[in-house]
């Protein structure tokens, strides 16, 4: 027989081993993590009082920012508690959940993103039917359709990868607990995982993105079409940034998931994980919404009240 043993903790490895170093990447995550909580906070708040802004944009953006809110809690409060105390464990029950909410709010991040294109598309390309085709009956079922396939589509990937017995090291080359760090620990056979990890990447993330990418298409092939070019720049405006943001999102998400475990080095592993982790949730607010003019102004009437 040979020997084995019951894994009941990981240990986490951060950015550097010095105490300086761990100090100035627990303050800058926290500087991170502040100013997003902040920036969403105040897109919820805003969006939530003025009913001007009760419209299907502003409502996928007070979901998206709610979600961005959760999104970056999974990780940066653990990591900068490991970072400052140089305490790295982390249960297996503790890894496993970490896992399921960063899928899962990937996941809906993606959901939302897509659907937000699919907002701007149907608002600048089929104007007269907007509010027929967008009616908040409409926004309440993609919602849910989110929520609710985003727990099967993480609760799969999260069996599928805890049901792997795991005898080999139990130090996990990531900030986080992440699939693909957890697959070198398995003293099994992973290539059905790594299947099933392509083959879902490929699908809904390639899918999702040519879903935006058509809605952009589309987009643009209207605005170039206005008669003036401040109607243009508007449009542009507001579609250019979503574009860099979805980019960075997609792009540094399914480039870690598809990369081989063996190929990258692991501080660039964690300097692309912050990428789809961190990065978006910090950005969002102010390429969504703090730049939008009806945020600004609902913004200073709520701070006069």
């Amino acid at each position: 027989m040979t020997n084995s043993t019951i894994m009941t903790e990981f240990l986490l490895v951060g950015f550097a081993n010095g105490w300086k170093l761990r100090f100035l990447n627990s303050m800058l995550f926290l500087l991170m993590y502040l100013a997003t909580m902040l920036g969403n906070l105040l897109i919820v708040t805003v969006s939530t009082i003025d009913k001007n802004l009760h419209t299907p944009m502003y409502f996928f953006l007070r979901n998206l920012s709610i979600l961005d809110m959760c999104y970056i809690s999974v990780t940066v409060p653990n990591a900068c508690v490991n970072f400052l105390t140089d305490n790295r464990a982390i249960s297996v029950a503790g890894c496993a959940t970490q896992i399921f909410l960063v899928i899962y709010c990937g996941y809906v991040e993606v959901m939302f993103l897509t659907f937000m294109a699919r907002d701007r598309y149907v608002a600048i390309c089929q104007p007269l039917h907007y509010p027929i085709i967008m009616n908040p009956r409409v926004c309440d079922y993609m919602t849910l359709i989110s929520v609710i396939s985003g727990l099967a589509y993480s609760g799969f990937h999260t069996a599928n990868t805890f049901r792997l017995p795991f005898c080999q090291s139990n130090v996990i080359h990531q900030f986080f607990c992440d699939i693909h760090s957890l697959l070198i620990l398995s003293c099994s056979d992973t290539f059905y995982n790594e299947i099933a990890n392509l083959v879902s990447a490929m699908v809904f993330g390639g899918g999702c993105f040519l879903l935006i990418a058509m809605s952009y298409f589309h987009i643009f092939s209207t605005a170039v079409k206005f008669p003036t070019s401040r109607e243009r720049g508007k449009a542009f405006s507001t579609c250019v940034p979503h574009i860099l943001v979805v980019s960075v999102f997609l792009i540094s998400g399914i480039y870690v998931n598809l990369k081989s475990s063996v190929t990258i080095e692991p501080i660039h592993d964690m300097i692309l994980s912050t990428f789809y982790t961190i990065v978006p949730p910090l950005l969002n607010p102010i390429i969504y919404s703090l730049k939008n003019k009806q945020v600004k102004e609902a913004l200073r009437k709520l701070i006069l009240r």
